[in-house]
């Protein structure tokens, strides 16, 4: 299985931007579709965006829908999040989330391997 390390998060202003990335090790990530959930205090994880293995086919939730972009570097195993104008609620601890099949997923239990978070703060 993979390990899933994630970086880039910190404290920007609202409107500003912030490049997450994923750093995956071990075989796994070959094949596996990868996904950006978030979980703000007191809330249910909930799905950001996900790329299929091809890095063909991306899908957002329509919370961050033309704001945020996905996109993966299956040389370097590597998963970024691109996020601009962000907004206070979009202050979350982000996961990056692994699976054990190449297509897009929008649910938490279809990925069985996670990164340990990073803090995203968003002030106004």
């Amino acid at each position: 299985q993979a390990q899933l390390v994630e970086s880039g998060g910190g404290l920007v202003q609202a409107g500003g931007s912030l490049r997450l990335s994923c750093a995956a090790s071990g075989r796994a990530f070959i094949g596996s579709a990868m996904g950006w959930f978030r979980q703000a205090p007191g809330k249910n994880r909930e799905f950001v965006a996900s790329i299929s293995w091809s890095a063909t086919t991306t899908t957002y939730s329509d919370s961050v829908k033309g704001r945020f972009s996905i996109s993966r570097d299956n040389a370097k195993n590597t998963v970024d999040l691109q996020m601009n104008s962000l907004k206070p609620e979009d202050t979350a601890v982000y996961y990056c989330a692994g699976r054990a099949g190449a297509y897009v997923r929008d649910l938490p239990s279809a990925y069985n391997n996670w990164g340990q978070g990073t803090q995203v703060t968003v002030s106004s």
